[in-house]
């Protein structure tokens, strides 16, 4: 089997080209050709081409066909229309990855399946997703165009620790103020619930919807099925690191209107609210679908990965400041 990717080594896309690759898929990645070098992506073929030409790129896809493509880094109606366009008559399913994050906010019912409702006016991205899988299924309606869509939620890989509240830069600062004994701000009161998947679980699934004829026209979610509260989140990484947990909860609307960066739009527009996801649908089409990395054991992984990397390790003083900030107002 042959399978086109546009990106392929982010957080999702690295752990489903190297499951494909351990599988015996033909890969091809078309990218810049920044991370091409990772010794997990061996026998894949890349493309190295700027996606954003759409004329080179014609002319390197040109005499190419593929079985299945995805776009991980397409995020604009634009982009799934420069897709459509080089793609066409190419491929026999294209797969778009979207985002739960454009589910309904707040949500009528905090299980989530794909009978929810989208619209999200808080945040922007989610409303741009919406808008690509709104084209693309006209597509699929209109002109029979084999579309799957993906909706992955909060997916994370050993090199981002994912937290709810944490700066531009990454989340290594929070990190670095837990290892540190400073107090950390957790939205909320910390107790509601959310679904972390590691990306090894998401490629899993991800995997077993490529060539799947019962997939077309369907959009899927992809996540685990452990609930767990943002303190649960916060405390598994204190213990990764041998110290107390010192939390300062902080309205999620709070910390919107005072943040010096768009921190609002990830919080009110997704992590704020309570979710967990009836996967039933994916495990109809991938029957032997199972989520196996505990958040436990994920996030410990994670953390221990990035204090023995320092490249991962990003400082982020604003943010730093920011928190100690906040935190003197609250107390």
């Amino acid at each position: 089997m042959k399978a086109l990717f546009i990106g392929g080594t982010g957080t999702i896309s690295m752990a489903i080209s190297k499951l494909l690759l351990e599988k015996g898929w033909e890969l091809y990645l078309i990218n810049r050709g920044n991370r091409n070098n990772d010794p997990r992506l061996k026998g894949a073929h890349f493309i190295t081409v700027d996606i954003n030409d759409e004329k080179a790129a014609a002319a390197k896809l040109k005499d190419m066909t593929f079985d299945v493509a995805c776009d991980f880094i397409g995020f604009v109606k634009e982009q799934v229309e420069r897709d459509y366009r080089l793609l066409k008559g190419k491929v026999k399913q294209f797969m778009y990855i979207s985002s739960a994050s454009a589910y309904q906010k707040p949500p009528a019912s905090y299980i989530l399946s794909e009978k929810t409702p989208l619209a999200n006016p808080y945040w922007q991205y989610s409303r741009d997703k919406i808008a690509c899988e709104e084209y693309l299924m006209k597509l699929y309606r209109d002109e029979q165009f084999p579309v799957t869509i993906i909706r992955p939620s909060h997916t994370y890989d050993e090199r981002f620790v994912p937290l709810g509240v944490h700066g531009e830069k990454g989340s290594w600062q929070v990190v670095k103020r837990i290892k540190e004994g400073k107090p950390v701000i957790i939205h909320g009161d910390g107790t509601s619930l959310w679904t972390l998947t590691h990306n090894s679980d998401f490629a899993k699934g991800f995997v077993g919807l490529m060539a799947n004829i019962h997939a077309i026209g369907e959009a899927i979610q992809i996540t685990s099925d452990e609930s767990v509260t943002w303190n649960q989140i916060y405390q598994c990484v204190a213990n990764t690191l041998g110290v107390e947990l010192k939390p300062v909860y902080v309205s999620s609307t709070y910390l919107a209107k005072h943040a010096y960066f768009d921190l609002g739009s990830g919080l009110l527009g997704d992590k704020a609210h309570s979710v967990v996801f009836d996967c039933s649908k994916l495990k109809s089409l991938v029957p032997d679908y199972v989520a196996t990395k505990r958040v436990d054991q994920g996030l410990r992984e994670t953390v221990e990965y990035i204090l023995a990397h320092p490249e991962c390790q990003t400082e982020d003083p604003e943010f730093d400041k920011w928190c100690d900030e906040i935190i003197a107002k609250m107390q």
